[in-house]
């Protein structure tokens, strides 16, 4: 797989991964919201329970007690119904909650293998130019005993004297 390819696809799981965060986003609000409901139900219903009981010891008819059991009654099939969103929407976090993880895995892998890439690049260039500098140092030396050579050898004419 070539570098832009590596790179094409990390940026694509950047964008998955960033998408489903937003999503989570979006679930996590959606929760807060219906739980909100859930408590403004639960709180208007304890008002509403607590207005029949001085109703009853202040004295009611029959009708209006059957009226506030019939309104309570519905207040707690509202509340049942809350519940049961609110928790589908949990399970509806928990599930973008595991997408975002998965796709926050995806790209730590992605990343991970574009620094293994890249190390691996440093390590060959500086092999390549410790090679390079061990050659030049190399001829520099071969030179220099070549030069020793020259200057040290008895010319032709006096290895004839001798």
């Amino acid at each position: 797989m070539s570098t832009s390819q590596l790179e094409m696809l990390t940026d694509l799981a950047r964008g998955a991964r960033d998408q489903a965060g937003k999503v989570l986003a979006q679930e996590r609000q959606t929760e807060q919201q219906t739980t909100a409901q859930l408590q403004s139900l639960l709180s208007y219903r304890a008002e509403y329970a607590e207005r029949l009981q001085k109703a009853m010891r202040d004295g009611i008819d029959p009708a209006t007690m059957y009226n506030y059991q019939q309104f309570l009654a519905s207040l707690d099939t509202a509340l049942s119904r809350a519940r049961q969103a609110l928790a589908a929407q949990q399970a509806s976090v928990q599930q973008s909650q595991k997408n975002w993880q998965q796709e926050q895995r995806k790209l730590s892998s992605y990343d991970t293998l574009a620094s293994r890439r890249l190390l691996e690049e440093h390590r060959r260039s500086e092999r390549h130019e410790q090679k390079t500098n061990d050659d030049l140092v190399t001829s520099r030396l071969a030179r220099q005993h070549n030069d020793c050579l020259l200057y040290t050898s008895p010319s032709p004419r006096d290895r004839t004297r001798s």
